[in-house]
């Protein structure tokens, strides 16, 4: 299959590259690094194009955030869902944390080798830079905790792989889809993951948006308008990775600004009164 979507992704840029400027291999992908390089040595030079993949992305954040086993849980529900992918597009491997736990849980099923495959020295070079973009699509967040799933051959999956339990709040609005809540603080640190953990890459995102809560004769879209705006304003915001970033960068400077804007108005109160 790898080599057929190569050829059709060839043909794609020969009829259309003198006006497509901006390729996505997949959206939610299982074969991308080939296409880059066959664009990269056949037609970059030419076309003048770039050429990235599109990935899913929900946020994990802690239950608890002074719990180390939540942080870490949160941490894998991350890598198992976008690190799946990316991270072999950026690093040329896996995440460590996958490797480790589908090898742990694979050691407990009586398999003499993980159930993840492995990656040749030739392949992680292959694989690692083959992305000029990247692509996300974001929808919600959840809470996240540790969780012991259990290992047996008939119960091993994707998910219970990971040893976590998701949890959504009761506050966060709900659209009316079961699977997903509005939680725009949790866009902008999937952002800020992306930036720290991939150096940087340039960014598109590529799914975004939310159900209806219900049917409408006419136009109420007060909910979507409401839910694009809140996650639009988060991805605008500055990129910081930590509250004490916050209070250095936003705290600080705005107390000054305060404290020197009431001087200057105490200092005219001073003067009108002399005068």
């Amino acid at each position: 299959m790898v080599n057929h979507f190569n050829e059709f992704a060839n043909l794609c840029f020969e009829r259309f590259g003198n006006r497509v400027k901006y390729w996505i291999t997949f959206n939610n992908p299982w074969a991308h690094s080939k296409v880059w390089h066959t664009y990269d040595t056949q037609w970059r030079a030419k076309q003048k194009g770039l050429i990235g993949i599109s990935l899913s992305g929900d946020w994990g954040e802690p239950v608890d955030i002074s719990n180390q086993k939540d942080i870490e849980a949160a941490e894998r529900y991350v890598q198992f869902y976008l690190g799946w992918f990316a991270t072999p597009i950026f690093h040329g491997d896996y995440p460590q944390v996958m490797k480790d736990f589908i090898g742990k849980k694979s050691g407990q099923q009586g398999l003499g080798t993980s159930r993840l495959p492995t990656f040749s020295s030739q392949e992680k070079s292959y694989i690692k830079g083959t992305c000029d973009f990247l692509g996300i699509g974001h929808f919600t967040t959840r809470y996240i905790t540790q969780k012991n799933n259990p290992s047996g051959r008939s119960g091993s999956s994707y998910f219970t792989d990971r040893d976590l339990a998701e949890l959504v709040d009761p506050r966060w609005p709900d659209p009316g889809s079961e699977w997903l809540y509005s939680v725009p603080w949790g866009f902008r640190r999937l952002l800020n993951f992306v930036k720290t953990q991939y150096g940087n890459p340039m960014i598109y995102v590529t799914e975004n948006g939310v159900s209806e809560k219900m049917l409408c004769t006419e136009l109420c879209d007060d909910w979507r308008i409401q839910y694009y705006k809140d996650y639009i304003n988060e991805m605008l915001k500055d990129p910081l990775t930590s509250h004490m970033e916050m209070v250095t960068e936003i705290v600080v400077p705005t107390v000054c600004t305060l404290s020197i804007l009431l001087s200057a108005i105490f200092l005219m109160f001073l003067l009108r009164r002399r005068n």
